[in-house]
């Protein structure tokens, strides 16, 4: 709409809520739509309409109904100052009545026939109108889709004045409109913007209103309504390149989504306020599934500060979180490189529907075939395009990944391909799910971006000796490995268990052994005091049961004889198959290990690295302080120490050492290779957060006179770095008068 129009309906809604800048923030429901024509081309003005709407008071308190009623009857009896006073039972009927009193106005009036509405701001429209038709279903009419801000006109003849700050008080004043409504109308003079709004003010505000409007219209500033404000009808789907600009202050997160919910139920939930094309992306969590967070752009900052004011406005029965989010989080969700997902996403107007869990064998024809209608079925949902409508998802070396998303013309036939979910193609039953064009990129960027670790970072542990992850053969037996533990067992569970074999345990010998959770995997190392005991105890309590005084299960244990290498090897995060604990012929492809997920083969050695500084550089540097400082360390050039063509990904099946079981001393990690006497120690789960001095904390509890502890980190620079575990030297503990410390100076 460029040209001006014949009518201006300018309208002010109140609710039974906040006023002010906070109208509609609190979900509360429209009781009050007051408007006045305006006739610009004849300078005239209409009657003061006033539509009151009784709230729904289903969801309000007893008391409030009880305020409500009094209210109503104080307006009964003191009448109301507009023209005309209209009565609604519903919000539906309110906004037809409205449409149909505003036709017959203009019809009546015949100077014209294009109308558009006019109101103070945007909040009136976009905050409280749309988002309540849309809770209860309502169809809105035309005319609310359209609409001038009077700030904004005001504002292009008053560009000094700021628009979050111009109210109608502010224009009225700057325009030297005479008003007889008192100040107490004035948004600004108002210490709590939460406080409802009579509904006389509300009568009084309308008039001034359309005096601004005709003020704007008269000499000198001829103003033009023209280009009024859209409301968009639809959301429009559509693709985001990952090199695309994406302005930070024009998107945000929601959380607490359900997790059937798709871009429609989130353009929905934001209706009224309009967003960017192809602007919804669905977040998925790392199994591939939804976790209940979509980030949402806006087409600019103003709707996206509207946004925020819906933090924890309902979608049914839950609530959803707003937040500020950046250009950059959007594109990580929603930025696509692929020319096939571009072309694939290239049709507009067609309904996305996921499919997992597809044979591996799966064809193009035999998902036609999955969706052609069966014998007896009327419904068809045929896939849109044939051939062209499927994509599959595979994998960067081809290999299918049993995911695949189909194209469907209409909501019709997508939610009539939604009723076969969980029917059997092959001999696996399918998951159908609607999906979004966001969740087709997020998808094929995950499973098309290279692999976890296929060069593992340099250098990680170049200044360790060469060194055999594999305890070497005849190694004393004289630990205890016990699997299959009830998950709620304790150390006195365990104790009781052994029971006469619990003399013979080592001081604070009990490992337990937790998941990645943090939760009891079930087994547990003890270290015994002779490879004699250990071998009678896993004789005599082999598959007996065990009982946990916290729980009601009781589950059969195995018990086997183990070294402390092997035991030392899987609390480091490696594997140990029982199967091959009895046999003593051990060899590299038979002794059931696998090494430590961030440790190298023991195929792959490392050349020894020439140190950084010479002895004479480093004196000069280091002052003398005895043997408290450590020689500086060598980082030589990186080198690869898995081989750059092997596609290898991380065990994420490590297993770490509870703080309980903690022994008093690191010497029970005998590692015989290393060319000095010292224990070897991985801390895997550090959080970003984590120090040098928390490390310290960890660790003062383990009596290591005169020897140095090392703790193995892939960090080049000894910092945490989320999962991995630490790498730098610490200072040994030195004995000097004052007794035993750690110099903390090198940290």
């Amino acid at each position: 709409m460029t040209a001006q129009v014949d009518y201006l309906v300018v309208l002010f809604t109140t609710t039974s809520g906040a006023s002010g800048e906070l109208l509609g923030s609190d979900e509360r429901e429209l009781v009050q739509l007051v408007w006045q024509l305006v006739d610009i081309k004849n300078r005239k003005l209409g009657k003061v309409n006033e539509l009151l709407i009784k709230p729904d008071l289903s969801d309000l308190t007893e008391e409030k109904e009880e305020e409500d009623v009094v209210e109503e009857n104080v307006e009964e009896e003191n009448g109301s100052k507009a023209d005309c006073v209209f009565t609604a039972t519903s919000l539906e009927t309110a906004l037809n009545l409205f449409h149909l009193q505003l036709t017959n106005e203009v019809n009546s009036a015949g100077a014209g026939t294009s109308v558009c509405l006019c109101t103070d701001g945007q909040l009136h429209i976009r905050q409280v109108i749309h988002p309540e038709a849309t809770g209860k279903n309502i169809l809105v009419p035309d005319c609310f889709y359209s609409f001038f801000d009077l700030r904004k006109e005001f504002k292009k003849h008053f560009p000094t004045s700021d628009l979050k700050a111009v109210n109608v008080h502010l224009m009225a004043e700057s325009l030297s409109i005479p008003t007889d409504v008192p100040f107490t109308w004035d948004p600004s003079a108002s210490l709590d913007p939460s406080v409802v709004m009579s509904a006389d003010i509300a009568v009084q505000l309308v008039p001034v209103m359309s005096s601004i409007v005709h003020a704007l219209l008269a000499q000198p500033f001829c103003h033009s309504f023209c280009n009024p404000e859209r409301v968009s009808e639809k959301f429009e789907t559509g693709t985001c390149s990952k090199m695309e600009k994406v302005c930070d202050s024009t998107v945000i997160r929601a959380r607490g989504l359900p997790w059937q919910s798709s871009d429609q139920d989130i353009a929905r939930f934001f209706r009224g306020l309009n967003i960017a094309k192809g602007g919804a992306a669905l977040c998925l969590n790392a199994q591939g599934r939804r976790n209940g967070e979509a980030l949402v752009r806006f087409v600019s900052e103003e709707h996206r500060d509207l946004a925020l004011q819906r933090h924890k406005h309902h979608m049914g029965n839950r609530y959803i979180e707003v937040y500020k989010a950046t250009g950059e989080d959007f594109l990580k969700i929603a930025g696509g490189t692929s020319n096939e997902v571009a072309l694939f996403l290239s049709r507009e107007d067609q309904i996305i529907v996921r499919m997992r869990g597809l044979p591996f064998t799966a064809t193009h024809e035999q998902v036609l075939t999955f969706f052609s209608p069966g014998e007896g079925l009327k419904e068809t949902c045929p896939v849109s395009g044939g051939k062209d409508g499927i994509l599959f998802v595979r994998y960067p070396d081809g290999r299918p990944t049993g995911d695949a998303f189909v194209l469907f013309a209409c909501e019709e036939h997508a939610h009539c391909a939604l009723k076969k979910h969980k029917e059997i193609l092959g001999r696996r039953y399918i998951e159908l799910f609607k999906s979004t064009a966001a969740e087709v990129q997020q998808v094929l960027n995950r499973y098309s971006s290279a692999p976890l670790i296929p060069v593992a970072p340099a250098p990680l542990v170049s200044m360790l000796p060469t060194m055999s992850l594999l305890p070497p053969p005849g190694s004393m037996r004289d630990c205890l490995r016990m699997r299959g533990l009830p998950y709620t067992a304790s150390i006195e569970d365990i104790l009781t268990f052994l029971g006469e074999f619990t003399h013979d345990i080592r001081p604070h010998g009990v490992h337990m052994v937790l998941n990645q959770q943090g939760r009891p995997s079930g087994d547990c190392f003890i270290q015994m005091t002779s490879a004699e005991r250990a071998i009678q105890a896993s004789q005599r309590l082999h598959k007996h049961v065990m009982s946990s005084q916290h729980g009601t299960n009781s589950r059969y244990v195995e018990v086997f004889p183990c070294s402390a290498e092997e035991m030392g090897l899987v609390l480091m995060g490696g594997s140990l198959s029982h199967t091959h604990t009895h046999t003593h012929a051990r060899t590299r492809s038979g002794t059931g290990l696998s090494p430590p997920p961030c440790l190298s083969p023991p195929s792959y050695s490392f050349t020894p690295a020439p140190p950084v500084l010479s002895a004479e550089a480093a004196a000069a540097l280091y002052p003398p302080m005895g043997q408290v400082l450590l020689s500086p360390r060598p980082l030589p050039p990186g080198h690869a120490y898995y081989p750059a063509s092997a596609q290898l990904y991380m065990n994420y099946t490590a297993y770490y050492p509870s703080p309980p079981g903690s022994p008093t001393t690191v010497g029970f990690f005998p590692s015989p290779s290393l060319s000095s006497p010292a224990g070897l120690v991985r801390m895997p789960g550090l959080t970003y957060s984590n120090g040098v001095k928390d490390l310290i904390n960890a660790v003062q509890g383990y009596q290591s006179p005169m020897e140095s502890i090392s703790l193995l980190s892939s960090s080049l620079i000894g910092q945490s770095s989320g999962g991995d575990a630490p790498l730098m030297s610490l200072p040994a503990l030195l004995t000097k008068p004052e007794g035993q410390y750690m110099d903390l100076t090198l940290l």
